[in-house]
């Protein structure tokens, strides 16, 4: 069984680095290239006397590619649809036609064969050679190209299947990836939000549970629902994932006591509306038991931030603590282990922590204590429960199992202000 999984754009010169790399650790007995070569190796092989041909298929196998020549083939590959390059495509799927038909990358991959892969990237010039070629995965690449936002590919290839109606269940594609431009074409093109008897179609579980972060992207999906007739729950946690501080207005208003209110998981991501259990609702610091402004942190929701605190809510509100002694944690915790984090480390982008600063400026406490479990989504790995107990904010970042979540930014600022 494969344990790794490929970039989507793989560099030939990098895994050519691991399988010398690899090999060296074959050859001086290492358990972990052991245990490697023992699960996916040929057989008969003796570590201290392996050759180069040996790491290679290992490596290979360990990305599900049946040989290293298929690896090669999906660098090369990928590498011809992002270059453009017509010519080099032509000339790699001329000399090996199975290929038109296989996923790019060897692994179980969303980004499909060439002709889808070429959909994600709005490589309209290698479809039209692609479908010249054979390629019939035309629904597929449809669904990419919608997903990603490139709407002229996406329009080219509901053309060339005919104009069909937009399956039930198409607007998930553009609702995990937050594309406004995906769900616009999607609705142009007759998806309903509402079956025949009012039931819900709209995928509202997908844009609140993704993993994406762009507060404007996702509050437009959510208008547009409502737009084309999906009733939204009338609730404060539906007003801050919407962006709608008027409508938060009127709940204040109902409600006076409604800055110092804590929510339930369900309250935040309700089942009605499709909404997951707290591992598969992806976020950073937890949120079962949280305040509105636990819940604009991690969804990087600024200004609803910065109108809540102007209204009076304290920097410091603490979520609800379990029977077992877990929670009580602020907004601050938040913002050092958070969804937005990961995106920002993902991309390397320079660590930057407004919601920290503007949380420290309003007077929180950068040694506030909690204890918190988190258990993270599958999808990013290893998903076993952890548990922190009497934690800082700065302890809660330092100490956390996935670094990946962690602002960087944010606990270099909570430590100037004193944090422990």
């Amino acid at each position: 069984m494969s344990a790794r999984r490929l970039p989507v754009r793989p560099e030939l010169r990098e895994l050519e680095q691991q399988a010398v790399e690899l090999l060296r650790a074959l050859r001086a007995g290492e358990p972990g290239a052991l245990e490697e070569l023992r699960n996916v190796g040929p057989e008969g092989v003796d570590p201290a006397a392996a050759e180069l041909t040996d790491a290679q298929l290992v490596r290979a196998r360990s990305y599900a590619a049946p040989s290293w020549a298929r690896l090669v083939q999906a660098c090369e590959l990928s590498a011809a649809i992002w270059r453009d390059d017509a010519d080099r495509l032509r000339e790699l799927l001329t000399a090996h036609p199975q290929l038109l038909h296989e996923s790019v990358l060897p692994h179980d991959s969303n980004w499909g064969p060439p002709l889808t892969y070429a959909a994600n990237l709005g490589r309209d010039r290698l479809l039209e050679l692609l479908r010249r070629l054979g390629a019939r995965d035309l629904e597929s690449a449809l669904g990419r190209a919608v997903l990603q936002s490139q709407i002229g590919t996406a329009r080219m290839l509901h053309a060339w299947l005919g104009k069909p109606p937009v399956p039930e269940g198409a607007l998930a594609g553009p609702a995990y990836t937050l594309s406004v431009p995906g769900t616009e074409l999607l609705l142009e093109l007759g998806a309903r939000v509402r079956d025949e008897h009012g039931a819900r179609l709209a995928p509202v579980d997908v844009v609140l549970e993704s993993d994406s972060r762009k507060p404007a992207a996702k509050h437009r999906i959510l208008e547009l629902y409502a737009q084309h007739g999906l009733e939204l729950p009338d609730t404060a946690p539906l007003a801050v994932h919407r962006g709608r501080s008027d409508l938060l207005e009127e709940h204040l208003r109902r409600d006076p006591q409604l800055l110092r209110r804590t929510f339930r998981h369900e309250e935040l991501y309700p089942p009605e509306l499709g909404c997951h259990d707290e591992v598969l609702a992806t976020h950073g610091t937890p949120l079962g038991g949280a305040t509105l402004l636990h819940l604009c942190v991690d969804y990087d929701e600024l200004e609803l931030a910065r109108w809540l605190l102007a209204r009076g809510m304290h920097p410091d509100a603490r979520a609800a603590v379990d029977a077992d002694g877990f929670g009580g944690h602020t907004a601050l915790f938040a913002t050092v282990v958070s969804q937005p984090a990961f995106w920002m480390n993902h991309e390397r982008r320079a660590p930057t922590a407004p919601l920290t600063e503007l949380l420290l400026e309003k007077g929180a406490d950068p040694n506030a204590v909690a204890s918190l479990k988190k258990q993270l989504h599958p999808g990013y790995g290893p998903s076993a429960l952890h548990e922190y107990r009497a934690v800082t904010p700065r302890q809660w970042g330092e100490r956390f199992h996935d670094q990946r979540f962690v602002n960087a930014a944010a606990l270099e600022r909570i430590a100037a202000r004193g944090g422990r």
